[in-house]
């Protein structure tokens, strides 16, 4: 458990509201014992359901919740447009509220003329985070303040973008443990943009659940690879400079900020699950049963892109995944990666139509998902199994005190 994830104390108001229609259900409880008990007894172990619900993350404090906190379940992603005649005022005012909003969620408190939807629920890890894309600092009239770190990505070769789902003038990341907390976040933050901001586009996406495993474990992506083994961890002596914006850095309302990359990777399933296991594990270069790299050890081993096997060719092929995208490779260029998975039904041709909602934060997109990528479209070979089908950069400003809201030192500094 982090700083940044506490469990609650105390009763919220959410879950009290809900605490009426639970009396009124009180004559079932005694019916339905023997079929929990019964449920309960196929489980091994799980932890308390009170625990998943109970966990709270705090809004306020010196880095947007969302970034550094463990992977929830759930995932939403949404990106806004300013409407016509929505000005700098007009966005403060919009900021201010979804931040208000964003903070009683978060405690798991309902909020005036709540819906309903997440009623009996705790916060279950909840965070609420919010970005500036590069078109908001003209239509807000702040234009002398947007960073130079928000020039537009460059096209790579992978990429076949559609522009209704790439980019945006604001971005909102919501996740939470329970997928009715999240979507209760999403329904009351997209109800807040009222007249000011219009919906540009959404995307869902998913995390293996707390619990569903013996123990803590890297999660899995849908190619069932161990995925985010090599991320930075908050504990690296570098990490900062890594992925959060010098407390004097450029434009000061950025400073202690980072920078979001978000990119839809539809990946080719049909294509990849007809590959052998030793097949696709040379195109990743990691066992896919525990994650260990070719090169020899367990998970966490540091992968040796020099070690040979014992025909003297490279264990880890000079086109396999980890070494084109390893910090080693690219001039130590590194991002924090934390991904959801998506699945959006199926395509015409019966394909799946999913993958990864790929975020990668970065304290300069130039330093981090740039480098790398161009690299990856050079020659990796798990490319040819992957189509990046949107794509999106934000400016992720710092965590706000009470009283504040997120982004306060843009409109008002």
């Amino acid at each position: 458990m982090t700083t940044e994830q506490a469990p609650s104390s105390g009763i919220s108001r959410r879950r009290l509201l809900g605490s009426a229609g639970a009396a009124g259900a009180a004559g079932l409880v005694a019916g339905g014992a023997a079929g929990a008990y019964a449920s309960e007894a196929t489980r091994d172990a799980p932890a308390p359901l009170s625990s998943l619900g109970a966990t709270a993350v705090p809004f306020h404090g010196r880095r947007q919740p969302g970034i550094t906190t463990p992977l929830q379940a759930h995932g939403h992603l949404l990106a806004f447009d300013l409407a016509p005649g929505a000005n700098r005022k007009a966005a403060a005012a919009l900021l201010r509220r979804w931040s208000r909003t964003a903070k009683e969620l978060m405690a798991g408190e309902a909020p005036p003329d709540d819906t309903g939807i997440a009623l009996d629920a705790g916060p279950s890890s909840l965070t609420v985070t919010f970005g500036f894309g590069r078109t908001f600092f003209g239509k807000a009239g702040v234009e002398d303040q947007r960073p130079e770190a928000l020039a537009p990505l460059p096209d790579f070769v992978s990429d076949a973008l559609d522009p209704k789902r790439s980019n945006g003038d604001l971005w909102i990341q919501i996740a939470a443990d329970d997928a009715l907390v999240a979507f209760h976040a999403l329904r009351a933050l997209q109800r807040e943009a009222a007249d000011t901001a219009r919906l540009r586009w959404q995307m869902n996406g998913f995390n293996r659940s707390p619990g569903a495993t013996g123990r803590p474990m890297t999660t899995r992506n849908l190619m069932g690879q161990i995925d985010g083994t090599n991320n930075p961890k908050p504990a690296d002596d570098d990490f900062e400079r890594r992925i959060f914006v010098p407390e004097r850095g450029e434009p000061a309302w950025m400073a202690g900020g980072s920078y979001a990359v978000v990119r839809r990777i539809r990946m080719l399933l049909d294509s990849w699950d007809h590959l052998s296991l030793e097949r696709q594990e040379k195109v990743v270069g990691r066992r896919k049963s525990d994650g260990a790299p070719l090169s020899g050890g367990t998970e966490t081993t540091p992968v040796q892109l020099d070690k040979v096997d014992k025909n003297g060719a490279l264990a880890i092929a000079g086109a396999a995944h980890v070494r084109v995208a390893a910090p080693a490779s690219n001039q130590g260029a590194a991002m924090l990666r934390r991904p959801f998975s998506y699945h959006d039904g199926f395509r015409d041709d019966g394909a799946p139509d999913a993958g990864l909602l790929f975020i990668a934060w970065q304290a300069d997109p130039m330093k981090g998902f740039v480098p790398v990528q161009r690299k990856l479209d050079l020659g990796d070979d798990l490319s040819r199994f992957l189509r990046h089908e949107a794509s999106a950069l934000f400016a992720v400003p710092p965590g706000c005190a009470p009283g504040e809201y997120v982004g306060q030192a843009l409109l008002e500094g």
